[in-house]
């Protein structure tokens, strides 16, 4: 049977989906099934009967708008998506939504959507193919060694984060990833060539990349000489210059951008057919094609070799096979929880005062010594944001046994290479920046969040307490961005205590990213009772209790607490009792029960105020209409941090003033 006829069967389902729908984006699917069809039929090592299979190659759609190319691919297969879920295309709760979407059908190895960050996380995969290589291959016995497959469009290569990432790829020398760029010279505006003219291919090669140019991407012939020479080159990442049509095969749309995000029509889908010689009705994919397509049975044989292998691993390295299962299944450690807790115990049996980014440096020291799979990272600004430690070793083109990546300046790219390390799996990534630069990121942390994956984005200088380098560097709003993302837990710790309390959340929460907001000055420890210490974890907690009944409360994070607890002890000088409520994270606190919710911040005590060096609407939320809000309201200035303390007015003789003139 020719190639040409399997991969229209790709074709057929894509217009099928996104006909039915009424919505969607036929041009890439039709314009990429040839590619697909070599590299899924000839290529690809994976088990559509078990999709979690370690060593399966990835496989991720950039171009995620193209979402029905891969999910008629996974369909196709043999993987559990139906011609009834391709029905459903784009609708409320089915597992083929408008873009892929990691979770809702097996077989999506990543959310994309979002241009750029397809291929970011395709390096950040196949950097955790090779670092995890390098932790646990032994000679002759390769129970890492998958490729990473990329597709992206020209949306992709216009995106700033694919020079980041790229360039990177190219660095580290990364050379089981694939990438095929789709130049169809069309975007949704139409023709790139009034707004895209860039040398790509040269591009590359600039970073470092093997470049394969002027491939037809309808000829099967020569994709696949293609994908076999990019599989040959092992020093290097490989693009693959994929010259299409889009919407191949419709004879009155392909070429144009009328078929990039608009469904064909009924009457362009039949002729269409016509065109390609598929005489099937819509949604029927004929036995032969189906057997010639269907996967299950080679993909088992495929991952039943590396269980053999893997089994001979175990004989001879049983320790190591061990590690192996407990990190790919991203299992803490036996010992973790007590030695996690012992560590948070010591800590607050010897206070110490110091910046918080440096009590984080101190966790990542004591936790990172038993949990190997802490791959670490920083945007260039490691010595400031501390987050290397004594057993850090800095991953190389020619040492990628490491466990630390110099990502340079490049926070977006860092922050979702970090998501295809974490989808990847063996590994719990952290990368650090200024709080401030976060808003490069800012998309990759959202997609973290949307994924759920366990990511930690480690954050630094965090208030107008950095001082002197003024308002570029120093955050007001992001704090309130970061709290109100779904999924995405955000920590900002008061002490060392409370810090390695929220390292040890963000390691072990499986349910999405943390953000760790840490400080550039000192910050004093507090004392705490046991009862205290283990409140910690609740995301807010009594600090401080006064003497009698209490009057009023002080909610504060990080910095400020110090500034609550003084304007406490003051008060109580006046006959006020106060009560000093910390609260490092909002979400965790806002996930308590109720019962512990008003034990903390009891209904009937209506006087309260907050007080943060950051924007204040959040606050409003535990403060209520009657209450007050002590934090910033404008942009800061360039001056030492205690000057613009006392400026914006987040003192503690402010605190005071509010408490005593509640009504």
């Amino acid at each position: 049977m020719e190639r040409r006829v399997l991969a229209n069967a790709i074709r057929a389902l894509s217009m099928d989906a996104v006909q039915k729908a009424n919505s969607g984006h036929p041009g890439a699917p039709m314009g990429m099934a040839d590619i697909a069809e070599v590299l899924w039929r000839d290529f690809m090592n994976h088990n559509p009967s078990n999709p979690q299979w370690s060593n399966r190659d990835r496989f991720i759609l950039s171009n995620g708008h193209g979402s029905m190319l891969l999910y008629s691919l996974l369909h196709l297969t043999g993987y559990d998506l139906s011609i009834e879920d391709l029905k459903q295309f784009r609708q409320l709760h089915s597992k083929t939504p408008g873009h892929p979407e990691y979770g809702y059908a097996p077989g999506v190895e990543t959310t994309t959507g979002p241009l750029g960050q397809g291929i970011a996380n395709g390096v950040g995969m196949a950097l955790a193919e090779k670092v995890l290589g390098a932790h646990f291959n032994r000679p002759g016995l390769d129970v890492v060694d998958h490729f990473t497959y990329v597709f992206m469009g020209d949306g992709c290569m216009m995106e700033g984060i694919s020079h980041e990432v790229c360039s990177l790829a190219g660095t580290l020398k990364l050379g089981k990833l694939v990438a095929f760029w789709d130049d169809n010279g069309i975007s949704i505006d139409g023709h790139v060539e009034g707004w895209f003219t860039d040398n790509t291919p040269a591009r590359f090669e600039a970073y470092g990349w093997h470049v394969i140019r002027q491939v037809d991407g309808h000829n099967a012939a020569a994709i696949k000489a293609a994908i076999e020479e990019a599989q040959s080159v092992t020093d290097k990442p490989t693009l693959i210059c994929c010259k299409t049509i889009i919407g191949f095969g419709s004879p009155n749309k392909s070429g144009s951008h009328d078929c990039h995000g608009s469904p064909l029509g009924a009457a362009e889908v039949q002729a269409a057919r016509e065109a390609l010689g598929w005489s099937y009705e819509p949604f029927v994919i004929p036995t032969e094609i189906a057997a010639m397509w269907d996967a299950k049975e080679i993909g088992q044989v495929k991952e039943s070799a590396w269980d053999k292998q893997f089994a001979e691993y175990s004989k001879q390295f049983p320790e190591l096979a061990q590690e192996f299962t407990r990190r790919v299944n991203g299992e803490l450690p036996e010992t973790w929880a007590a030695k996690s807790v012992s560590f948070v115990e010591k800590l607050q049996a010897e206070p110490a005062t110091l910046a918080s980014r440096k009590a984080s440096q101190n966790a990542i020291e004591a936790y990172a010594a038993f949990l190997p799979e802490l791959l670490g990272g920083s945007a260039d600004l490691a010595p400031s944001n501390l987050t290397m430690w004594s057993g850090s070793e800095s991953i190389t083109p020619e040492n990628a046994a490491g466990n630390y990546i110099h990502y340079g300046v490049r926070e977006f790219g860092m922050s979702a290479l970090m998501n295809g390390v974490a989808l990847h799996g063996g590994f719990i990534p952290y990368g650090a920046t200024f709080l401030m630069f976060m808003e490069y990121a800012r998309n990759a942390v959202r997609m973290a969040a949307l994924m759920k994956q366990r990511s930690i984005f480690v954050y630094t200088h965090d208030s107008i307490g950095l001082g002197e380098d003024g308002p570029t560097h120093q955050p007001v709003e992001q704090l309130t961005s970061l709290r109100s993302t779904p999924n995405l837990s955000t920590w900002r710790p008061c002490d060392q205590v409370e810090t390695a309390v929220s390292w040890k959340f963000a390691i072990e929460n499986k349910n999405g990213p943390t953000a760790l907001i840490f400080s550039r000055q000192n910050l004093a420890q507090h004392i705490r009772t046991t009862e205290q210490l283990n409140n910690v974890k609740k995301g807010g907690y009594v600090l401080k209790e006064p003497e009698g009944e209490v009057q009023a409360i002080i909610i504060a994070t990080g910095s400020e607490v110090s500034l609550a607890i003084q304007a406490s002890d003051e008060l109580a000088t006046q006959g006020i009792n106060v009560r000093v409520v910390s609260m490092p994270s909002t979400d965790v606190f806002d996930a308590q029960s109720k019962e512990y919710k008003d034990s903390v911040l009891p209904t009937n005590i209506r006087n309260r105020v907050a007080i943060e060096a950051a924007s204040k609407d959040l606050w409003f939320k535990y403060v209520g209409l009657d209450g007050s809000v002590i934090g910033m309201e404008t942009f800061g200035e360039s001056a030492p941090a205690e000057l613009l303390y006392e400026h914006f007015g987040i003192t503690k003789e402010n605190l005071i003033k509010a408490i005593k003139e509640h009504k």
